[in-house]
């Protein structure tokens, strides 16, 4: 069994690379340009806490929809692996695959903080993906505890990022935040085949025991 706080550490490490703050800065100061700092905090406070409420429901009912469908959390593992695995590539090739927010975007939506910030830059796919796995790696109490305060920490930076973006980039500039996601891509990609590897072994063993 993982120890509590080796999980720890994996959740964070995990949802903190595929939320990936830093790729949804842009996003956000781009969408927030026109309005003052503490529009701005709102604004960030509003999309973090829908990626919240979105992140907790595929938590809590993950399993009785992968029941729902028949998927085992092997299957689930494995492909939730090779999502990872491409994403982290696409980090690395310098393409986040996240969506751009057109002029058009912003003049349909005053208040982007629910769409598109909340879901589906923040609460997106790939976190979705991420909570469903480790809620089904979580083997005791503890395990559940650390997943949550996992994503709460991981939740409560990506707000101070946002919150702090046009300070941010002026300090990393573009070639800072370009490094700091190519490296982020390479623990997304890391954790990616060791989310394969996990689903792997148990079928492995199946079809290999007697």
């Amino acid at each position: 069994m993982v120890s509590v706080a080796a999980f720890g550490a994996l959740c964070v490490s995990s949802l903190f690379t595929v939320i990936d703050p830093l790729g949804v800065a842009p996003i956000f100061a781009s969408m927030t340009a026109r309005v003052d700092a503490r529009a701005r905090r709102r604004t960030a406070l509003k999309a973090v806490l829908t990626a919240l409420c979105v992140l907790a429901v595929f938590a809590m009912s993950g399993s009785a929809l992968l029941r729902l469908f028949g998927v085992t959390i092997e299957a689930f593992q494995i492909a939730g692996g090779i999502l990872f695995a491409l994403l982290g590539l696409a980090m690395l090739n310098g393409s986040t695959a996240r969506p751009a927010a057109s002029d058009d975007e912003g003049d349909a939506h005053e208040d982007p903080s629910v769409v598109p910030l909340g879901v589906p830059l923040i609460g997106g796919p790939g976190a979705m993906t991420t909570v469903m796995v480790l809620t089904g790696q979580a083997e005791t109490p503890a395990h559940v505890g650390m997943l949550a305060g996992a994503v709460l920490v991981v939740l409560g930076l990506t707000w101070a990022v946002l919150a702090m973006a046009p300070a941010l980039f002026a300090r990393l500039g573009r070639q800072g935040v370009a490094l700091t996601t190519k490296i982020m891509g390479l623990v997304v990609l890391v954790i990616g085949v060791q989310f394969v590897i996990n689903g792997v072994v148990p079928v492995a063993r199946a079809i290999i025991a007697p």
